[in-house]
This record gives structure tokens, sequence and C-alpha cells, in this order.
């Protein structure tokens, strides 16, 4: 490409341009992924015969200016200049909104001004009333006053009173005047900041730009088209869902939606928008592998103390692991191609830099869920309603924040994981108050042998009791848990009354889950017993 020195020196004649054309871009497409954008700009252009410089200066600051990419049609193009630093004004660019909005501001806050000014003039009439009225009040207090005959003073008391009543009258009146214009301040400071707000709404761009210079050549005048792609990181979406339950029926509704976001530093208005789950500022190649060397050493004495603390720090470690009517609005149309889902939003969409969080539809899925009620009497008072579903919605179900809704009641909000196709998933709705859970361990002072403790034997005994104080049935499914062992010198054996529907709930050790059916007003037992037996020389941790 041709160097530029032509295009920075301002003060150079415009028609010794004739070979650069300045060009004003708008953004077409932009693909959102949950982090970054790709960005895809284009403008038209019209060159006669020769070599010239198509100059853009309305990239965004923060463009990642290595990944711009360009092609041209209507012209050859040749080589592609961008900078960031010491790129020339662009001159005024402001909306027309928002001169308007400026201009508003400006003229509440002259009206501002100027009602100040009537009210201090008022003022400086009401000091002048009153310096009238102190100096009619010393006429009659002169030393020569007693040589004037009667006439004369009664003419000068009349005159007194005259103009005093004048000037007390006066000054009445600047006041009252001065205090309804105060009044009518706060009408106009109240004008002045709502104006101020509207000029706020409209997310003035920012003036920072970066340049782009495109070389092109053409062997006769031609009309055509430059296509402009860059990646962002200032911009991306995520998902969004409404999930309604229907508890008589099953029926789940998935309102699906997207918010999307950008600060880019420029609006986008009446932009095509594709959402894409690719991750490009994720991980994109598998982790490296290396060689596993072991060695054995001699044992380091460790003080007996600091080895149960580590000991039992790693077994807090693991337990803490265990625990843990209207017009159907417009959607997004969704595709799958096995690595990614992409959806195309139809209608041209406008979102403002660092101030819109536009939300829109993805499209609505029906299915049907399984209900029951899960109770963890472990931790909990209450039962909660959990629905248990298999996603044959042909569409995975991305992680996003999901409103839940239980026959149109709000009931709170979950950040949901990925539910591919096919995959089984569980998805609560809140706690059942009718369904009363208590857990107790009894003491000697009741009787039971509930807890009995030896240097080298510990039995613990657990009445849980359910109670369903609504008035209705009630599927239950009641987790609790006994304790395990890998070592042979420490055994643990366990009984339960009723016996568990099953042992090693998905994979964890020891959690045990009862199936139930509750009726209205029943109550069920579940006594649980565990027996530890360890060698005398032994610490249980």
């Amino acid at each position: 490409m041709r160097p530029l020195p032509l295009l920075f020196a301002l003060a150079v004649p415009t028609a010794l341009w004739a070979e650069d054309i300045p060009l004003t871009s708008r953004v077409a497409e932009v693909t959102l992924y949950p982090q970054g954008a790709t960005v895809r700009r284009e403008v038209a252009f019209t060159a006669p015969a020769g070599q010239h410089d198509l100059i853009l200066l309305d990239l965004p600051q923060n463009t990642d200016l290595g990944s711009v990419r360009v092609s041209v049609s209507g012209a050859q193009m040749g080589g592609v200049t961008t900078r960031r630093d010491f790129v020339p004004p662009r001159g005024d660019r402001t909306s027309a909104a928002v001169e308007a909005a400026e201009a508003e501001v400006e003229r509440r806050e002259d009206a501002l001004r100027a009602a100040r000014d009537d009210i201090a003039r008022m003022r400086l009439a009401i000091d002048a009333a009153d310096a009238q009225v102190a100096f009619l009040s010393q006429l009659g207090q002169g030393e020569g006053i007693a040589a004037q005959d009667v006439a004369s003073l009664r003419d000068m008391a009349q005159m007194i009173g005259a103009q005093t009543l004048a000037a007390r009258q006066a000054a009445h009146d600047a006041k009252a005047k001065a205090d309804a214009a105060a009044r009518d301040l706060e009408d106009l400071e109240k004008a002045l900041e709502e104006a101020r707000r509207a000029l706020a709404a409209l997310v003035p761009e920012a003036e920072d730009r970066a340049m782009l210079a495109v070389s092109i050549s053409t062997q006769a005048q031609t009309d055509g088209t430059a296509s402009i792609t860059y990646q962002t990181h200032d911009a991306g979406w995520s998902p969004a869902y409404d999930m309604s339950l229907t508890r008589d029926t099953g029926a789940l509704r998935i309102e699906r939606g997207a918010y999307l976001r950008q600060n880019t530093g420029e609006n986008w208005t009446d932009v095509a928008l594709t959402l894409s789950t690719v991750r490009p500022s994720g991980q994109t190649m598998p982790s490296d592998l290396g060689p596993l060397l072991r060695r054995i050493t001699d044992p380091v004495p460790v003080m007996r103390k600091q080895a149960e603390g580590a000991l039992q720090r790693s077994l807090g470690d693991m337990m803490i692991a265990e625990d843990a009517a209207a017009p159907a609005p417009i959607m997004a149309e969704a595709e799958f191609d096995g690595l990614a889902v992409t959806y195309s939003y139809a209608p041209p969409a406008t979102v403002a830099s660092g101030a819109d969080a536009l939300r829109i539809a993805l499209g609505t899925l029906e299915t049907q869920a399984r209900i029951e009620a899960r109770a963890v009497p472990l931790y909990d008072e209450t039962a909660f309603l959990i629905a248990e579903l298999t996603n044959d919605m042909d569409e995975l179900i991305l992680p996003g924040q999901t409103n839940l809704y239980l026959d149109e009641t709000y009931v709170g909000q979950i950040y949901g994981d990925l539910i591919a196709a096919g995959a089984e998933a569980e998805l609560p709705f809140g706690p059942i108050e009718g369904l009363r859970l208590t857990r107790k361990v009894p003491d000697r002072e009741e009787g039971d042998r509930g807890l009995i403790r030896k240097s080298s034997d510990l039995t613990e005994t657990a009445v849980i009791e359910i109670e369903n104080l609504t008035g209705e049935a009630w599927p239950l499914r009641v987790l609790d848990r006994v304790p395990y062992s890998e070592q042979e010198d420490l055994q643990i054996q366990w009984q339960a009354d009723p016996q568990p529907a099953e042992v090693d709930v998905d994979g964890a050790r020891g959690v045990l889950a009862w199936d139930l059916q509750l009726e209205p007003g029943a109550s069920q037992t579940i006594t649980l017993r565990h027996d530890m037996q360890w060698p005398e020389d032994k610490v249980l941790q």
C-alpha cells in the first residue's frame, strides 16, 4: 500500500486528497458468543479509474486490529493498514437526536438562569424599598425639625407617611413575586433534570476510533462494496429461561431467551444478529499430558497430632464434596451441527453500547415431567417439589439463569446446568411446607440408647419423622446417609427400618433412599442405626 502522509497533514487542501476516498461504514452483522463477538461492517464506495485508498475512521478504539479481515467487490484489493493511535479526527458525527437533546438541555439551563436572575432583581427591589423606609424614618429626627411651622410639619408628616407606605407596599409586592418565582424554580430544575436524563439515555458513542486504510485499483470508474470483519471481546450473550410447571398434569413449558450485551464504544443499529455457543475465548485444544514419575523414599517421621490433623482435614474435604395470550414473540431459529448451537434472529436489532441489555426470544419448548417430593431430613425441615424430565425435545438446554414458576406462581431462580438431548435432569420448584421433617438422635435422658461411645466402639441411632399435613397424597423420596469405611480395621454395620429402596444413590457411598407414598394426614417413621468398631490403639476421625 502507498504511504498516507497526505491523510494526516490536515492543513493540506482537500484537492490534494483526490486518491483517498474517506468512507463511513456501518455494522451490518454480528455473531455473538458467550464472551466476544465477530463483527462485520460494510460500506459502499464509488472510485474512479486508478489506485486509491479507502479510508475508514470509524472502527471502535478497542477493536482487535490483528483480527481485521477485509474483502472488496468491484475493485482489486491491495494491502490493508490499521492504526489505533494518531488517527485524524472524524469531524462532527453527532446524531440529530443527540443534537436536539443537547439543545433542549441548553435551553432549559438558560431558562433556569434567567429565572434566578429575575429573583435576584426582585430581591434588589426589596432591599431598595427597605432602604427608602429607613431613610424616611430619619427625616423626622433632624435638628432643624423643631424650627418648622405647623403647616410644614403637617406636609412633611403626610409626605413621609405616603412615601413610607408606598415603599412598604413595593417591598411586599416584590417579596411576593420573588417567593412565587422561587417556587417556580423547582419546576424549572425538574425540567432540566429530565432533559439531562433524556440526553444520557441516547448513549452517545465514544469519540476515539481506530483507522483502516484499504488499497484498491480499478481500470475504470466502479461502484463497489468493502466488507470488514473483526473480533471484539467487549460483547456477549447469556441464555435465560422461564420454566413453568403445571402441578396437575406435569406439563413443563420452557420459554427460552437470551440477554445480549455490548460495550464496544459504538451503538449497533439495525444489525443482523446470530448467537453461537462457540467459545473462542476459552480452551481450544486438549490439555498436554506428560509422563508420571513415581519414587519411593524412606518414611519421614510425622508427629501424631499433625498426622491426625491432616487426616481430619482430608476427611472433612471429602464430606464437603459429598454434601455438596398476546401475539407470539419473534423467535430465533436454532441450528445444531454437532459441535455448537447457533440461533439466527431474523429482525434487525439495535443495542446501545454500555447501556442496553437486550433480551430476545429463542423459542418455547414443551415436555412432560414426573413430579415427586424430595426430603433430606438431615438438613431440611420441609420436603421440596422436584420435577424429573428426559430431554426429548431434540434441542440442547444450555446453562443459564432460570426463573421457576409453579402453576404460574414465581417460586425462585437457579442457574441451570446443560441438559443434552436425551439426557435426564431434575428441576426444583420450591418447598412443600405441608410435608414436615424431623430427625432426632435420642439421648440418654429419654431412656434411649441413641448415642453410645466407647474407646473403640460408636453406635448411633437416628429417628426420622415425616408428616403429610397437606390435603393430597405425595410420592416422596427420602434421602439420608450412614458412614462408610475403606479400611479393614474400621468396621461399620448399619440397619434401617424400613429398608431403603436404594443404596449408594448416584454412586455416593453410604447415601440411602426410601421411596414412599404418603397419604393426606399420614406420617412415616424411619429408624436408622449404625455401629462402628476399630482397634483400641487407633483414633476415629
